[in-house]
């Protein structure tokens, strides 16, 4: 079971607690894309990650669905927009430190999807 600390005392989340919390985890991480846009971010942090990179990058998204789930994500403090005083204009996207706390979850779903995909493959 979950814990929670409520007023500095740990006590264990009960059902009920459990499945709001993951109601709203999927809520804001849910969907084909969100979880793609914060690993790729986080597999290049050291880059400079513009929209059109991304576009590029992450196969199958339209312009329209990435620039709603990067504002999506940005409002959920995930990641961050920075507009470069460049001519054109470029806006650069990173991974915040709240953000990277979503991380370990990023690497249970791709542990688990290899080896589903090698087991199916059996």
């Amino acid at each position: 079971m979950a814990t929670i600390t409520d007023k500095e005392k740990i006590r264990e989340a009960s059902c009920q607690e459990e499945l709001v919390a993951m109601r709203d985890s999927i809520e804001i991480l849910g969907g084909k894309w969100k979880l793609r846009i914060m690993r790729y971010l986080a597999n290049r942090i050291a880059q400079k990650n513009h929209f059109k990179k991304i576009l590029r990058e992450i196969d199958g998204i339209s312009a329209k669905m990435l620039a709603k789930e990067l504002k999506d994500l940005e409002i959920n403090l995930l990641i961050t927009r920075t507009v470069q005083e460049t001519k054109p204009i470029m806006v650069e996207y990173a991974i915040t430190e709240y953000g990277k706390t979503v991380l370990p979850v990023t690497e249970t779903l791709v542990q688990w999807g290899l080896n589903h995909r090698q087991r199916i493959k059996e």
